[in-house]
């Protein structure tokens, strides 16, 4: 597999990804800055020589995760993207998330984790270049965040974790005032001809085969979907696609097609803890 991480910093979550994809496997990291890509790659001969590689997979790329074409990375060629606490930063989101989705395969995936709020951020404090620094000024407000990801080719994505992030700090905490903030993690696939903005029955179940490793017994697709070994699940289309259609594909058996249609997956509900402006749940994914 290839992957990608932007805003790399030192590197890391690359060597991590090294280890994980071997010898064959291909890990490039993006960052602007020079001081964290000269540590991240001061290091690269010594993680290659602990992991037994005849030479190092990871490459670090010097520039702009809102401008990956002019590094090089060409249309389709990444299995995997990954971000950590970064795109909150970029002032031009939506040019973040649409090379994200040039740059992956069909069946990629888009895996980060960011701060998200649960309202606009209003533009004082957005401009905060301090509030900016500790990746609040920049978060996104949730149902933005769903409707650019819509927007872009993501009807469907998928919370893996998300958890208030508390201020503790009094200064800060009076600048931003009623605003809450969550750390997330979140699992989008490319599959913009599959991927519907609801759930659809179309009749389909899902089993898991197991051999994914470190998850023998069960598999969490994400917070919601726990397959467990050797049991047929129901599924609504979308999460048929993102088990048949990715690499998770030879881990599972999918039982159906789509030559049939039920209507709206009976099963459907949200169960993320996300709530909207009006304090109803937020329709921010497919949640079967």
């Amino acid at each position: 597999m290839t992957i990608l991480d932007l805003g790399c910093g030192t590197g890391l979550d690359c060597y991590i990804l090294s280890k994980l994809v071997g010898e064959n496997g291909k890990i490039i990291g993006v960052d602007m800055t020079d001081s964290q890509l000269e540590i991240a790659n001061k290091y690269k001969e010594d993680m290659a020589k602990i992991f037994g590689y005849k030479k190092s997979n990871v490459e670090f790329k010097k520039g702009y995760i809102e401008d990956l074409e002019s590094l090089g990375i060409e249309d389709e060629t990444i299995d995997v993207v990954i971000s950590n606490c970064v795109i909150n930063l970029s002032l031009f989101k939506e040019e973040v998330f649409k090379e994200i989705f040039r740059v992956l395969k069909r069946g990629g995936e888009l895996y980060f984790s960011d701060i998200f709020a649960d309202r606009r951020v209003p533009e004082s404090i957005s401009n905060d270049e301090i509030l900016r620094g500790e990746c609040l000024a920049g978060a996104m407000y949730r149902e933005d965040f769903r409707r650019l990801m819509a927007k872009i080719g993501w009807r469907d994505f998928r919370y893996m974790s998300s958890k208030e992030s508390s201020i503790d700090n009094e200064e800060l905490e009076n600048l931003l005032g009623n605003i809450n903030f969550y750390s997330e993690t979140i699992s989008a696939f490319k599959i913009p001809d599959l991927i519907e903005d609801i759930c659809e029955d179309y009749g389909q179940f899902v089993k898991y085969n197991g051999g994914i490793t470190n998850n023998e017994f069960y598999f969490d697709l994400d917070d919601h979907h726990r397959f467990f070994l050797n049991k047929a699940e129901a599924v609504c289309g979308n999460t048929a696609a993102m088990l048949e259609e990715t690499r998770y594909k030879k881990y599972f058996d999918i039982i159906g097609d789509r030559n049939n249609h039920f209507g709206a997956f009976s099963g459907c509900s949200n169960l993320h803890n996300s709530s909207s402006d009006d304090g109803q749940a937020s329709a921010n994914s497919c949640c079967c």
